[in-house]
């Protein structure tokens, strides 16, 4: 059984998972690239690094968010994100779960939304296609 009515709200839907996704990023981009050796003292990292990372994120978050490239953005944010449960997991050794839920579970619901984003293109509402539909 289909509810096809849904359907079409796919583009609305992607379009505020983007904005989760961006505003997520952005946040937490700013921490690291604000104060990146408090920041890189606390998960590891040297502040030439923990700066970087926040860079990316704050790039790959504004254009998941904004529909500015947003597969090359979300395809960036998949790297970090994979970095982070490759720390996780294997440096760490957290649990899927974790501790005190600090597990690799969200990063990989990360994972696996910017590839949904990655794999439709974001949806119909990018930037791209408004200004292209506004002419």
């Amino acid at each position: 059984m289909r509810i096809d009515s849904l359907y079409q709200l796919s583009d609305l839907a992607l379009l505020l998972m983007r904005l989760l996704v961006g505003l997520v990023f952005i946040s937490s981009g700013w921490s690291h690239a604000k104060d990146p050796v408090a920041r890189g003292k606390s998960i590891g990292m040297s502040p030439g690094l923990t700066r970087f990372i926040g860079i990316a994120e704050l790039a790959g978050g504004l254009g998941v968010a904004l529909g500015v490239l947003p597969q090359f953005a979300a395809l960036g944010l998949i790297l970090v994100m994979l970095g982070a449960i490759q720390k996780k997991a294997f440096v760490w050794k957290t649990g899927f779960w974790g501790k005190h839920s600090d597990g690799w579970h969200y990063d990989l619901l990360f994972v696996v939304m910017c590839l949904v984003i990655a794999t439709t293109g974001g949806g119909r509402y990018v930037l791209v296609r408004v200004l292209a539909n506004s002419q």
